[in-house]
C-alpha cells in the first residue's frame, strides 16, 4: 500500500446507487449433457447472489429457503465464514440444531473473530445438551471479554453473548424457536451495508483496524462474500499481523473475481513481506496483463518489489 490512503472502492463503483442484485458478479452457468464431466456440468452458483437471496429469505422467516441459498453460497465459496454462520442460523430457525452446530462450527473455525457465531455455536451446543462444549464456548467468550475490558469494539456484543449462553445453559431442554435478527443484522439493508463499508474504509485510513474489521463484518452481513469486502478484510488482517488470515481472504477474493486488481496487488505485497519475490512477480505479471496502459495497483506493487518491502518504511 505504501503511504497512500486506501482506495474507497476497488470494484465497488457507485455502490450506493446499485440495486441489491447488481452487486453480484456474473455466475458461470452449468449445463448438462454433451458428454461433459460432472465437475464441468454441475450447477455453478454466484455466492454473492445466493447470500443476498438467503438473507432476504431469512429476514422473512423463510428458513427453509434461506438454508437452501446459504448452502449454495457455501458450495461456491466454502471458506466464507459469514455464509456458514447464516446457514447455521437458518438451520437453527428450522429446529435442526445438529445442522446448526455443524455450520456454526465451520464458521468459527474459519474466522474466530466475530462474536455472533461463537455465541450461537455455544447456544446450539447448550440446546443439544452438549454441556462441556457449551461451557468451553462460554469460557472463550469470557476470556475475550476480560481481555477487552469494556474498551474494544466488541465489548457490548461480548457481554450480551455471555448472557445468552448462560441463559441457554440454564434451559431444561432444547427447544427450537424462531430466531430474531440479532444486533449484527442492524446493517442488513443495502443502505446500512453501504454505510458500514464506507465507515470501514475511513477506519482503515485512520489505522483503527479492529473497528474497521467490525464494520467490514457488518457490510458482509448485507452483501455476502463480495470480493471488495474480502480484499479489505485481508488487508486489515495483514496490518494486524495475521498473515495467514490475510492470505485466506485474498485467495477468497481472487476465487470470486480472478482479475480483481486490488486483491492481486495486496496478495503480491503479502508475498513480498514473506520473502516470496517470485510469487510477488507473478502477481505483478497478472496486473501488467490486465493494465495495458498501466494502473496504480501495478505501479505500487512494482515499488514494493523493487524496495523489497513497503516503500514508505
Amino acid at each position: 500500500m505504501g503511504a497512500r490512503r486506501i482506495r474507497p472502492a476497488l470494484v465497488w463503483a457507485l455502490i450506493a446507487a446499485a440495486s441489491p442484485g447488481s452487486l453480484a458478479l456474473a455466475s458461470g452457468g452449468g449445463g448438462g449433457g454433451g458428454g461433459q464431466m460432472p465437475s464441468f456440468s454441475a450447477p455453478q452458483y454466484d455466492p454473492v447472489q445466493e447470500y443476498q437471496q438467503g438473507m432476504s429469505d431469512y429476514q422473512a422467516s423463510d428458513f427453509k429457503s434461506a438454508a437452501h441459498h446459504f448452502e449454495n453460497a457455501t458450495d461456491a465459496q466454502p471458506k466464507d465464514a459469514t455464509s456458514w454462520y447464516m446457514l447455521g442460523m437458518s438451520k437453527s430457525g428450522l429446529g435442526d440444531m445438529k445442522g446448526a452446530e455443524k455450520a456454526l462450527g465451520k464458521s468459527v473455525k474459519l474466522d474466530a473473530g466475530p462474536v455472533a457465531p461463537q455465541r450461537e455455536l455455544a447456544v446450539a451446543q447448550a440446546k443439544l445438551k452438549e454441556t462441556p462444549k457449551a461451557d468451553a464456548g462460554l469460557a472463550t467468550l469470557k476470556a475475550r471479554a476480560s481481555t477487552c475490558a469494556d474498551t474494544c469494539p466488541d465489548a457490548a456484543d461480548l457481554k450480551a453473548a455471555i448472557s445468552a449462553v448462560e441463559q441457554a445453559l440454564g434451559m431444561a431442554s432444547p427447544s427450537a424457536s424462531t430466531l430474531p435478527l440479532h444486533g449484527d443484522f442492524r446493517f442488513a439493508s443495502q443502505a446500512g451495508g453501504d454505510l458500514a463499508y464506507t465507515r470501514a474504509v475511513s477506519l482503515i485510513n485512520e489505522h483503527r483496524f479492529p473497528e474497521a474489521l467490525a464494520s467490514l463484518n457488518q457490510a458482509e452481513a448485507t452483501f455476502g462474500p463480495h470480493p471488495d469486502i474480502l480484499t479489505y478484510k485481508g488487508y486489515v488482517w495483514r496490518k494486524m499481523g495475521r498473515l495467514d488470515l490475510a492470505e485466506t481472504f485474498y485467495k477468497a477474493a481472487l476465487a470470486e473475481a480472478p482479475t480483481h486488481r486490488g486483491a492481486t496487488e495486496y496478495y503480491g505485497e503479502l508475498k513480498v513481506i514473506r520473502g516470496d519475490m517470485a510469487g510477488a512477480r507473478r502477481m505483478l505479471a497478472k496486473l501488467d496483463d490486465q493494465c495495458a496502459f498501466g494502473c496504480v495497483e501495478a505501479e505500487d506493487l512494482r515499488r514494493w518489489i523493487q524496495h523489497g518491502g513497503d516503500p514508505s518504511s
